[in-house]
């Protein structure tokens, strides 16, 4: 399908891809702007949407935004546009009165993050530009896409199909490392660490309640009760445990897989460009293995702890670790829900 007219039918398939990208908690931590005269779109980010425990600095914010970038990227290819990116379009983060746009000026006063995130400019494709697009049928991937937590096979995902994911991570300028088993073994070990800290957290363990929707609630955001995944019975894989109550109502515990392959994305720099960035390239390998029949699920409790975090990288300079992924062969997960895309956009 191909269009160059920006209209109502184009926008709304724009942001249904944008939307359907995944997020912390599934806070959905995003706003659009269309600004019709130049045909781009403004990518915002809503600060109501925070987690202050986990994400102090607003690093997963930012992959969370930079995976809806991606999508939006996809959508504007699959309708013919050749979307042009631009990441924090202020120079160096601040805008002319020399405000961090971050939301914070010099002072520390909140700025209320009025620039955006990034811009996605739809120019008109040409041959030059390596038309037609042909995007490995990421794009019909995106609904497909879903965060299992339920227990793999443990049948090996092939040697070919790894390779595929870790070149999914380099075009977006990020990287993917597949560990053995005793590296493997050590994520896990730090992830559990993370997992325990949290756990006995009031605080932490609050905040991730406070996203837990019950069913039948009529609300888009935060995850539904019937998304959440059992316990590994044996207690090798540490998945999040979100209720944080004996009492809640979760599933019984199950055997996960016995040998968890996961891998863990990282980036040569810190900065708020290369979590947009990683954002976009763990969307490309999630897509990428959701296109290949790879289930995906992502742990992300070592990356919430300063210490844990820097722990992952094992010593190594300059690898700034993001997000560790699980992945593997199993059920499809469940699905969370998504805030219409009208109501995500402003004036």
């Amino acid at each position: 399908m191909q269009t160059r007219e920006v209209d109502a039918t184009a926008v709304q398939s724009l942001l249904a891809a944008a939307v359907a990208a995944p997020s912390i908690h599934n806070t959905q931590p995003w706003r659009f702007r269309l600004d019709p005269d130049s045909r781009s779109i403004e990518v915002r980010v809503d600060r109501g949407r925070v987690l202050p425990g986990a994400d102090p600095e607003g690093r997963a914010q930012h992959l969370s935004v930079g995976a809806a970038v991606f999508n939006l990227r996809m959508a504007a290819a699959h309708l013919g546009w050749n979307p042009v990116v631009r990441l924090l379009p202020h120079r160096e983060g601040r805008d002319m009165y020399g405000r961090d746009t971050y939301g914070r000026d010099p002072e520390g006063r909140d700025t209320c993050g009025p620039d955006p995130l990034a811009t996605v400019r739809l120019t008109p494709a040409s041959a030059a530009d390596g038309w037609p697009s042909i995007d490995d049928g990421l794009y019909e991937a995106i609904a497909r896409r879903h965060t299992s937590r339920m227990p793999f096979t443990g049948r090996p995902v092939a040697e070919q199909i790894v390779t595929e994911l870790v070149a999914a991570a380099r075009v977006e300028g990020a990287r993917l490392d597949v560990p053995d088993i005793m590296g493997t073994r050590r994520l896990l070990r730090l992830t559990r660490a993370a997992e325990d800290r949290n756990t006995h957290h009031p605080g932490r363990t609050a905040e991730t309640r406070a996203w837990i929707t019950a069913p039948g609630a009529d609300d888009p955001y935060g995850i539904p009760l019937t998304a959440l995944g059992p316990r590994d019975a044996s207690g090798r894989l540490p998945v999040r445990d979100f209720t944080g109550a004996p009492s809640a109502p979760r599933l019984p515990p199950l055997p996960f897989e016995r040998h968890a392959q996961v891998a863990l994305l990282w980036t040569a720099r810190d900065r708020r460009q290369d979590w947009l960035r990683a954002g976009q390239a763990l969307e490309r390998v999630l897509l990428t293995a959701t296109r290949l029949g790879v289930r995906t699920s992502m742990l992300h409790q070592a990356m919430e702890w300063p210490d844990l975090r820097a722990a992952t990288a094992g010593g190594r300079r300059g690898r700034c670790p993001q997000m560790l992924i699980r992945f593997g062969y199993g059920p499809e997960g469940g699905r969370t829900p998504r805030a219409p895309a009208y109501s995500v956009v402003v004036p």
